[in-house]
């Protein structure tokens, strides 16, 4: 802690949801202090009533929120404010003035239909009595101050022509451009890379050294709250259920559910076969977990290069048209996958990793003929797969599936579970008849952990873990060989994310199936793993066993990326 000041004071704070005719409570009298030029991490899983307590401070919760017991009281000089009895016109002096905040989807929190300079500039106008060019001087100045290259240029452009990172930084811009006495940032790194997320942490860190700013940081990543937050709230479902400072927490936490959230992120230090989960913490016994031996390791990795070769991939090529000649002709490409070959085998997990825009889940796309190839080939089991007509092709697919990042995507809302996971059964004709599927598709909701009596609900009924089982579930229906995971974990809470990397490892080995695992978690690579390939601007820089490439990267790009991952 930098100052002793309190600035902010949170009593008794209770918040529900009006549904219907009933009142759901989802925060239950949270107490906590923040002081003066402090960074505050507050981590739990999703419902455990992180963002809607910050979200509380601006009063920013829907009309259906109400505030059954508590107060919110700001410290401004010599007065203090209890936000949740201002009116909205007096909230909103407050608002981006003295309290900002950065929101977790940086694509979500900008107009499209505006430039991203008159968006922050029209934040500056609405607290200062300034010209419209001194505003722009400021923006263009923020810009700078972010660390945006080419700020004019970046002034003058719509949110789609920028990156996530770029966006989030404009965000930032936004929030600190009144130099807000609190900034509130929730989960505004969730969705970047490790190495934009590192130059975002860095980023704020700065900002709040500058201006002697008030940080609350929310996450569900135990690592970025280690690293940058100077005290620690844990909460969950509506409840803090423990509190210290950072070093504290993480070397002594006491409640079982912290500990559960500091262990069951995969280490990086070690090799073990399976994750712990928060449930395990609340046993008696601390969980013992089984390390696999470099040898053991070493031996899976010879073992693998004996076993028949399953996915061949050649020179393959993925090129969109950047810009045309004044007839229509192509003059300029992107090449989103260039000149890329490997070779899996059965039985394999392969890791592909890299920033956004490396061309991964563009090659996994393309491999599986979901989007058409410029030049290349594909072989599975010795047939050339862009070769095949539609009607082999469609043979194919039974072994040849994918499993996509968002769950809350992947399902018909209209359709129940049940028929989900039964529909590629029916597409492909398999097990028989209409109760026969039924059967399987209960069979398959078990074996991933949901129960039979989950058949008749909709999507909308289930949690992001549970989708994403029902996801894999559908997808085992068709007793597929090779499966693609596209960032299939990177949207999940890191307990639900370690139940789902343990099913998947079960999943292999019953099955003798093999992964081509699409993520930009290196830890979680490194956890399921066997080897990996690194790609930048679509080419494999490069490849080696999960072992060798973490203890030993050759590319300075690799180093890079290992170099940017938070640690616990």
């Amino acid at each position: 802690m930098t100052g002793n000041s309190k600035i902010v004071s949170v009593e008794n704070l209770s918040i529900s949801f009006k549904n219907d005719e009933s009142e759901n409570v989802v925060v239950h009298g949270v107490n906590f202090d923040l002081y003066k030029g402090e960074t505050l991490g507050v981590v739990g899983e999703s419902g455990s009533g992180k963002s809607v307590t910050s979200m509380s401070f601006l009063k920013l919760l829907p009309s259906s929120a109400s505030y059954p017991t508590g107060n919110i009281w700001f410290y401004d000089k010599t007065e203090k404010i209890d936000l949740l009895s201002l009116e909205e016109k007096d909230i909103r002096r407050i608002r981006g003035k003295r309290i900002a905040m950065i929101f977790q989807n940086p694509m979500n929190s900008l107009n499209p239909t505006h430039r991203c300079g008159a968006q922050v500039e029209e934040a500056i106008l609405l607290h200062h009595s300034i010209s419209k060019t001194e505003a722009k001087a400021r923006v263009i100045e923020l810009f700078g101050k972010v660390k945006l290259r080419d700020p004019e240029r970046i002034y003058d452009s719509y949110p789609h022509q920028l990156s996530g990172g770029q966006i989030q930084r404009i965000m930032i811009a936004m929030a600190v451009s009144c130099n807000p006495d609190v900034l509130i940032a929730d989960e505004p790194t969730t969705a970047l890379d490790v190495t934009v997320q590192k130059s975002i942490l860095t980023l704020l860190d700065e900002i709040k050294k500058a201006f002697n700013t008030t940080v609350i940081f929310i996450s569900h990543d135990l690592g970025v709250i280690h690293q940058i937050a100077d005290r620690v709230i844990v909460m969950k479902k509506g409840e803090i259920v423990e509190s210290g400072n950072t070093k504290t927490i993480f070397s002594s936490a006491k409640h079982a559910y912290t500990k559960g959230l500091i262990n069951c992120r995969p280490p990086l230090n070690t090799r073990i076969d399976r994750l712990p989960t928060v449930e395990d913490y609340y046993q008696d016994e601390v969980p013992k977990l089984k390390e696999i031996s470099r040898q053991s390791f070493n031996q899976r990795i010879e073992d693998l290069k004996q076993a028949k070769e399953l996915l061949k991939v050649e020179h393959l090529k993925k090129y969109y048209v950047k810009s045309r000649s004044f007839l229509g002709k192509p003059i300029e490409w992107t090449k989103a996958v260039d000149d890329v070959s490997f070779v899996m085998n059965e039985g394999e997990t392969l890791g592909l990793v890299g920033e956004s825009g490396s061309g991964k889940s563009t090659l996994g796309k393309t491999i599986l003929r979901l989007i058409d190839s410029t030049d290349g080939q594909v072989h599975f089991k010795g047939m050339s797969v862009f070769e095949l007509p539609k009607k082999e092709l469609k043979t194919l697919r039974r072994d040849f599936q994918i499993v996509f990042q968002n769950p809350y995507g992947s399902l018909n809302p209209r359709m129940k579970i049940g028929k989900a996971i039964m529909e590629p059964m029916t597409v492909h004709n398999l097990h028989g008849s209409k109760n026969d599927r039924k059967n399987r598709s209960v069979e398959l909701l078990e074996m991933v952990g949901l129960e039979a009596d989950h058949w008749n609900r909709y999507p909308h009924q289930f949690s992001g873990g549970q989708r994403q089982r029902i996801c894999i579930a559908r997808t085992l229906s068709l007793n597929p060989k090779f499966i693609v995971c596209d960032e299939s974990v990177s949207a999940l809470d890191v307990s639900i994310q370690a139940q789902i990397l343990n099913l998947l490892k079960d999943l292999k080995q019953q099955f003798n199936l093999s992964y081509l695992f699409i993520s930009h978690d290196l830890s979680v690579i490194k956890h399921i793993s066997d080897n990996v390939i690194v790609m930048q601007h679509g080419k494999i820089v490069e490849r080696n066993n999960a072992e060798n490439l973490f203890s030993n990267p050759q590319e300075e790009y690799t180093q890079r990326l290992l170099e940017a991952i938070p640690r616990v």
